[in-house]
């Protein structure tokens, strides 16, 4: 069953009936730093609390809240659980630790003290990540924000990510499935094997390559008859060939060999390739011009493209290409129309006010005309600002298309508010689309950085010439 990188969930912890407050922090604080669950109590940090005393330390701050503000704790909720679980072998209980230490710190932004507990009595290592509902200064309380959940969930996506770790694509609900066999425990040589498997994705030229890309990882390589190696957590060598026959010298140099083979007909992109997978590798390290991409680029920014495909289901170029398309052709033509409203509404404001000043200054100005040619400069001088209003009301006049009758005031000021509602509805959707149009030209371009795609089609442009 595939699942996220790092399945992560905000819970809020209540008050239990007929326990204190007391008693309820000291039993979630316990069971979440449980020797047996924490490797003696090593797999354990903490920020601006002491992890042996956090219960007393959480419930002092609620009573200082009530001094501070004035006002009375009210509600059950006594703080909130982070509950962060990883893939099996993906990551050791020490790096799983310090990532949710770091989610913790950024979804809080520091405003709240809280513990990080990592548990390795499980096949799978997970987090219990407990904060503090009241912060620091005791002056505010956590708000649980609408999508809270979600946004906990992205970012323990890219803190994730930006470690290293990939992010994998969501299932649908419906296209899950039920889960009937389980992986086992974490452990050494489970990390040795994932290791060694990652370094062959990365095509070595041969075996001394290989070797030398594992001491890079930190492995110290023992040679000989049956070559062992072994990590900085590692207390002993293990041979290659204990891990399995999988992994046995001459089976990860057939692996080399394979993974240095190859097609003539592949290409930077083909349409087979998932998008994701694609960008992911690259940005990884695990494919061509991962050195020039890691110069020019960012990881978070990486992440946050990938959170947005993943989010539109985009799993080609191609669609991303025609998406971005359709999302800058559809805001220009919002804009347009609402332009052209805006054209429209003006012009009846115009027209509007022709209409009024005709009709104000209509007797002074037929007044002026009936006088005779001696008197009319006089009286022009005297009533030159009606008579000029009257004179642009008319030149307005003409100006309609032929045959077209003069609209009312009322007609006028009832297609007036039918434009103006148009067209705060248009703004509405535009201001989305434009937001749209915006993360959709800043994913191509993130894409297009990640996948050296701009560099290649030059390339093919210059060997046309």
């Amino acid at each position: 069953m595939e699942e996220e990188m790092a399945a992560t969930r905000l819970i809020a912890l209540h008050v239990n009936k007929g326990k204190t407050v007391a008693q309820c922090l000291n039993e979630r604080l316990d069971y979440s730093q449980n020797p047996v669950k924490t490797e003696k109590g090593e797999l354990i940090s903490s920020y601006a609390c002491d992890p042996e005393t956090a219960a007393m330390e959480f419930l002092l701050s609620k009573r200082q809240y009530q001094q501070v503000t004035g006002q009375e704790y009210k509600g059950n909720i006594i703080a909130y659980q982070i509950r962060q679980s990883f893939k099996p072998g993906e990551i050791t209980p020490e790096e799983a630790n310090k990532l949710g230490y770091e989610l913790a710190m950024r979804f809080t932004k520091g405003n709240h003290a809280f513990t990080v507990s990592t548990h390795t009595d499980r096949a799978h290592i997970h987090n219990h990540i407990i904060f503090n509902s009241t912060t620091l200064d005791c002056s505010r309380k956590f708000k649980n924000f609408f999508f809270s959940g979600i946004a906990l969930q992205r970012l323990s996506d890219i803190v994730c990510f930006e470690h290293g770790y990939s992010i994998i694509e969501r299932k649908p609900y419906a296209d899950r499935t039920k889960r009937t066999e389980y992986p086992k425990r974490h452990t050494v040589r489970n990390e040795i094997r994932s290791v060694l498997d990652d370094l062959i994705r990365k095509k070595p030229k041969d075996w001394e390559d290989f070797l030398r890309l594992l001491a890079e990882e930190g492995y110290e390589i023992k040679r000989g008859k049956n070559i062992a190696i072994k990590g900085r957590a590692q207390q002993r060598f293990v041979r290659l060939r204990s891990l399995g026959e999988d992994y046995t010298e001459e089976a990860l140099k057939e692996k080399i060999s394979r993974a240095n083979v190859r097609d003539s007909h592949r290409q930077t992109q083909q349409p087979g390739i998932d998008l994701l997978i694609d960008i992911q590798n690259r940005a990884l390290g695990k494919g061509a011009g991962y050195e020039r991409w890691a110069k020019g680029f960012n990881l978070k920014q990486t992440a946050k493209t990938l959170l947005f495909l993943q989010q539109h289901d985009i799993h080609s170029y191609e669609d991303l290409e025609r998406m971005t398309n359709e999302a800058v052709t559809g805001a220009d033509q919002l804009l347009a129309s609402i332009k052209e409203k805006d054209a429209r509404i003006k012009e009846i404001e115009a027209l509007r006010q022709h209409i009024f000043d005709y009709s104000k200054t209509r007797k002074i100005y037929l007044e002026y005309k009936r006088l005779p040619k001696a008197k009319k400069a006089e009286f022009y001088e005297l009533h030159r600002a009606e008579i000029e209003l009257q004179e642009a009301a008319r030149a307005a006049f003409d100006q309609l298309p032929e045959g077209t009758k003069l609209p009312t005031v009322k007609e006028l000021n009832a297609e007036r508010t039918r434009l103006i509602r148009e067209r705060q509805a248009e703004y509405v959707e535009y201001r989305k689309v434009r937001a749209d149009r915006t993360e959709f030209i800043r994913a191509k371009q993130n894409a297009d950085v990640i996948l050296n795609r701009q560099e290649a089609e030059r390339a093919d442009q210059d060997r046309t010439k």
